[in-house]
């Protein structure tokens, strides 16, 4: 079987040929099928990359949609909804019952976990908080007996533990995961800061951890464009609700 593309014969051939010859066995010998540019490989590729680009370009918006939600909000607003929001995690079974739990140190336009981490020391929990290595995306989870000794300015210019003082989390031990998000919606669809640090961790936290997103009801779209590596959470809590998953 050989073809011909015409694109590839000039603007004068292009317009005379409009088919790839076929040698097949039907009754007429051979017959002429029409090129389908649109099943080309490079054609399907350039469809991909656009399509990736346009979710990140939406994202974006998003972030930026977001960025101007928190400036409109007054300090006052902010942190009595971010006490709202801390109050439900408390009072959350799901957390209550953990006794290993992932948090997070939150970066802007997240929800605040200062106090939420100081609460969960009162509560008896072992506090695990990431550890994240800008150059290879990823981050690695480690138990912080005393916050107020055991951070460092980390690459995110964010604290997170010092590795020379606190120790490691195997994955499998976390009971619950609380997942910070600059914006998510009713499916537990999330935007994050855009390296994918959760997305790579999601997956590989046991099916029964609970996977709890925190975020404030001007933080949820209706939904979140997604890309195959994005994960989701399962559950959601503002300080109007607690969401789950559907």
């Amino acid at each position: 079987m050989f073809s011909i593309r015409a694109a590839s014969l000039g603007p004068i051939l292009a317009g005379l040929i409009t088919a790839s010859l076929v040698k097949g066995s039907t009754n007429s010998g051979t017959q002429a099928r029409i090129w389908d540019a649109d099943r080309a490989p490079e054609a399907t590729n350039r469809k991909m990359v656009t399509g990736m680009d346009e979710v990140r370009e939406k994202k974006q918006e998003i972030r930026n949609y977001i960025a101007a939600f928190f400036n409109s909000l007054a300090d006052d607003v902010l942190k009595a909804n971010t006490r709202v929001i801390e109050n439900r995690l408390f009072e959350f079974a799901n957390f209550l019952e953990s006794k290993i739990v992932l948090l997070y140190m939150n970066a802007e336009n997240e929800v605040v976990t200062e106090n939420i981490i100081k609460r969960a020391y009162e509560f008896n929990k072992i506090v695990v908080l990431p550890a994240f290595d800008a150059n290879s995306a990823t981050m690695k989870l480690m138990k912080v007996d005393n916050p107020g000794k055991d951070l460092v300015m980390g690459p995110r210019g964010i604290l997170e533990p010092d590795p020379s003082k606190c120790k490691t989390v195997p994955l499998d031990c976390i009971d619950i995961a609380i997942v910070p998000g600059i914006a998510m919606d009713e499916k537990g669809g999330r935007i994050g800061s855009g390296h994918g640090y959760y997305d790579r961790i999601i997956p590989d936290l046991p099916m029964t951890t609970r996977k709890v997103g925190l975020v404030f009801e001007g933080q949820l779209v209706p939904q979140v464009p997604m890309e195959s590596h994005d994960k989701h959470v399962d559950i959601i809590i503002t300080e109007k609700r607690v969401i789950y998953k559907i």
